[in-house]
């Protein structure tokens, strides 16, 4: 997975949130929780990404963390 294919995906999961908080009905919280995770693993991941490159490592070695590490993380 490259850099782009990461930045591709959150443009799109900001699209969809962006589209649930503006619908006339009321948007689904569960599906709004989902994307706000889904969205914090992206940017980590792609932050893991740019750490291993710049300490010249393999971005590929970088995984995608689990939405507790992510959430609970203090940087």
């Amino acid at each position: 997975m490259s850099d782009k294919t990461i930045l591709d995906h959150i443009t799109e999961l900001v699209h969809e949130e962006q589209k649930l908080r503006e619908a006339s009905k009321p948007a689904d919280p569960a599906r709004i929780r989902d994307i706000e995770q889904q969205l914090d693993q992206c940017w980590d991941l792609l932050r893991q990404r740019r750490a291993r490159r710049e300490f010249g490592e393999d971005p590929d070695q970088a995984d995608v963390r689990d939405p507790q590490t992510v959430e609970n993380y203090r940087g």
